[in-house]
């Protein structure tokens, strides 16, 4: 593909690669699973009467479309372009992970299986999904790290109070990377009868593709937006960017518009140095973690490396295939923003505009605090406020002492 052009963009191909990256590097067990799960899903696309119970729920239930919201104050404060917020923080669970875990429920049910598995790092991909097994009446267990359950406990206590079973892992870093490969030891062992909701758009195919799908109502919902608001399409797009589904929903819908500029943001952490970040892009190399080939960090002798964020959400050594393609061709840019940064940010949205964001959210905004003052005055932004703060403010209280 060529760098200039992006109208013939179709990823993945059939293999689930996009580009050198993605594919399904599981246990051979799993490959006839995946095969279902990828065949189930491209029949429920066709099935009038999956989409019409799909995008009931998604109105009724999760609240959607949620607003594209314009930042006067924020605006005015950074004096460049004029800014919108996506506020996923708005939606039922307070992210935009419900959306994904609805439709892989819906899934789950149109496979038969009735007990349902996920990871988590900070808590709001684990939230929705024990939100959607207890509105389907399923079994539900949850893997979570020993630290990200200790800087996230009000959203273990939240998974408790559904119903799901919360396991801590105690091995490695005891973060989201140690989670995710606990919820596959499961899944190898129980897949006859065991759905694994992945919350993020990485993993083996289909997981990246389906998961980008489902959460791509939120880019189709801001173009519709903000052509309403403004008649124009959007000079750019933020959003951070963890194993990246917040993001790719944002971008997938516009990756055609070549006018529109997209910046993904990841966590830069206290430093450069491996172990002190995890910015995949700014110190990882071609690798093989949890299914899918892309960008991961790790040490000289191809051994994961640790990582570290302030964000529990964005603290993960790989990032999703796609965003890696998109980086490789120059279709989105991807920036880092340190801890202290994504503070501001977060001290920024909430006192210009009485919106406390998550830690993740809030790597974007500062981002926008970095970049916006130099961009053209009068320009359109739309920041993706991916989930709410609520979660944080323990963490928060501890760094800020206000």
């Amino acid at each position: 593909m060529s760098n200039k052009s992006f109208q013939d963009y179709n990823q993945p191909d059939k293999g689930g690669h996009y580009g050198p990256y993605g594919g399904k590097f599981v246990p051979e067990t799993l490959i006839p699973v995946l095969a279902e799960l990828e065949t189930v899903y491209r029949d429920a696309l066709k099935d009038e009467s999956f989409v019409r119970e799909f995008d009931g729920l998604m109105k009724d239930y999760v609240g959607r479309p949620s607003p594209l919201y314009y930042a006067e104050r924020l605006t005015k404060a950074l004096g460049g372009p004029e800014i919108y917020l996506k506020r996923e923080d708005l939606c039922h669970t307070g992210a935009h992970k419900i959306n994904n875990a609805l439709g892989q429920v819906l899934l789950a049910k149109r496979m038969g299986k009735k007990r349902i598995i996920a990871e988590t790092g900070a808590g709001q991909h684990g939230v929705a999904t024990a939100t959607v097994a207890a509105r389907f009446g399923m079994e539900c267990v949850v893997y979570m790290g020993e630290v990200d359950m200790q800087r996230q406990a009000l959203n273990v206590y939240r998974m408790r109070l559904m119903g799901t079973e919360v396991r801590p892992v105690t091995a490695g870093q005891r973060t989201l990377k140690e989670a995710v490969s606990e919820a596959i030891r499961d899944w190898v062992a129980n897949s006859r009868t065991t759905h694994y909701i992945l919350g993020s758009a990485l993993g083996p195919h289909p997981f990246p593709m389906m998961v980008r799908d489902f959460q791509s109502c939120i880019g189709r919902e801001a173009r519709a937006q903000i052509l309403e608001k403004t008649g124009c399409l959007p000079d750019l797009l933020v959003a951070c960017v963890g194993g990246g589904s917040n993001s790719i929903g944002l971008f997938h819908p516009f990756i055609k518009d070549e006018s529109v500029r997209m910046v993904g943001v990841e966590a830069g952490g206290r430093g450069f140095a491996i172990g002190e970040h995890a910015a995949r892009f700014s110190g990882g190399r071609l690798g093989i973690l949890q299914g899918n080939r892309s960008y991961v960090l790790q040490d000289e002798n191809g051994q994961i490396a640790l990582t570290h964020s302030i964000s529990a959400g964005l603290d993960y050594a790989a990032v999703g295939p796609e965003h890696a393609f998109l980086n490789d061709i120059k279709r989105v840019e991807y920036e880092r923003v340190s801890d202290d940064e994504a503070l501001e940010g977060f001290k920024a949205l909430s006192r210009l505009e009485g919106i406390i964001p998550a830690l993740e959210s809030s790597h974007a905004v500062g981002w926008a605090l970095k970049a916006f003052p130099s961009l053209k005055k009068g320009s359109l932004a739309i920041i993706n406020i991916s989930g709410r703060g609520d979660k944080d403010i323990d963490q928060i209280r501890e760094r800020l002492h206000v």
